[in-house]
């Protein structure tokens, strides 16, 4: 009989994620139906999102997120022994499929032929992160040729292609992060024109520096002190689309820190703010896994993975990308 091992919460997190708040059980799991396959789990992802959604879970429950898998076992056609899937299983080693879907992330799916690159980025760049990134900065900030962009959390996962998909459509881009060493990839090897190290800077001042005649559109991933700031030096009918928060997701929901408002901004310059759910493009879900894989091909956008080895250290990987301690995607290799 097979046993799957996977992480429970044990206690609801306060602030930083801690070892004590989440433990490792196991799970026996029964033989396969008509229809059913075994999934082993060889790459999981860990994204900010988990923290966010860390307040809503049961104690006791598992920790969603997603995984690439290969089929050990299979009465499923469609599903074959060998073959690799994406699958919204959880921070788990083995899970017996197909799982029923929902209105969040598709719950599996085989994976595509990703031309000799790791099945690995189906958890970044060729996954959700980097369906976040197109529909959410294509569909939502409408960028034009020549437009300037800013993108926080710059270095991550979603903003490192936000960035370069913003100079393949031709756009000056400033990315904000919080390292030297994060920086220099952006500008080196991604082709962002300017980097603000908002740890040692002054934000709004190296703004006005880098983008003298105002920000047209804005990808935000953090929230802030930072978004009030970017928000304040936009010109009108500026766009900005809100992917996250991460610079509040640590904090008590009862004592959230306090930003300049932003709303005489709003206003005055007549801008328009809109946060999204990347689940809002489930019907094109393909399309930007096909659109950013071809531009990869084209070497139009680059990717890379800070990769964490073995499952039981799934909280520290966590944990680190809470700290910024990332550049691109976070994995965990079982």
């Amino acid at each position: 009989m097979m046993k799957a091992r996977k992480f429970i919460l044990v206690q609801h997190f306060k602030g930083l994620p801690k070892k004590e708040d989440v433990k490792i059980v196991e799970e026996e799991l029964p033989p396969l139906k008509t229809g059913e396959f075994l999934a082993e789990a060889v790459y999981l992802s860990v994204d900010p999102y988990m923290r966010a959604y860390e307040p809503r879970f049961q104690i006791g429950s598992s920790i969603i997120g997603g995984q690439v898998a290969k089929i050990l076992e299979s009465k499923n056609p469609e599903f074959p022994v060998g073959a690799y899937i994406f699958g919204s299983y959880g921070w788990r080693t083995h899970t017996v499929g197909p799982i029923e879907g929902d209105e969040g992330m598709p719950r599996q799916y085989r994976l595509p032929d990703f031309a000799g690159h790791p099945y690995s980025l189906a958890l970044g760049v060729l996954g959700m992160p980097g369906n976040t990134a197109y529909f959410g900065f294509l569909d939502l900030c409408k960028p034009k040729e020549g437009e300037t962009v800013v993108v926080s959390g710059a270095a991550g996962a979603v903003g490192s292609i936000v960035g370069q998909i913003a100079k393949i459509k031709k756009c000056k881009v400033i990315g904000i992060a919080g390292s030297d060493e994060k920086g220099k990839w952006l500008t080196d090897e991604l082709g962002f024109d300017h980097f603000i190290n908002y740890k040692t800077s002054n934000v709004a001042q190296k703004l006005k520096e880098a983008a003298p005649n105002g920000i047209d559109c804005y990808f935000d991933n953090v929230g802030g002190e930072i978004s009030s700031n970017v928000i304040h030096q936009m010109n009108k009918y500026g766009r900005i689309s809100v992917c996250g928060a991460i610079a509040s997701y640590n904090d008590d929901y009862l004592h959230l820190p306090k930003a300049t408002i932003i709303q005489t901004a709003l206003v005055f310059k007549e801008l328009r703010m809109e946060g999204f759910l990347v689940t809002r493009w489930m019907n094109r879900w393909m399309d930007g896994i096909n659109q950013n894989l071809q531009w990869i091909k084209e070497g139009k956008l680059k990717y890379r993975e800070t990769v964490t080895e073995g499952f039981e250290n799934m909280l520290n990987a966590l944990v680190d990308i809470l700290q910024g301690g990332n550049t691109g995607k976070a994995i965990v290799k079982v």
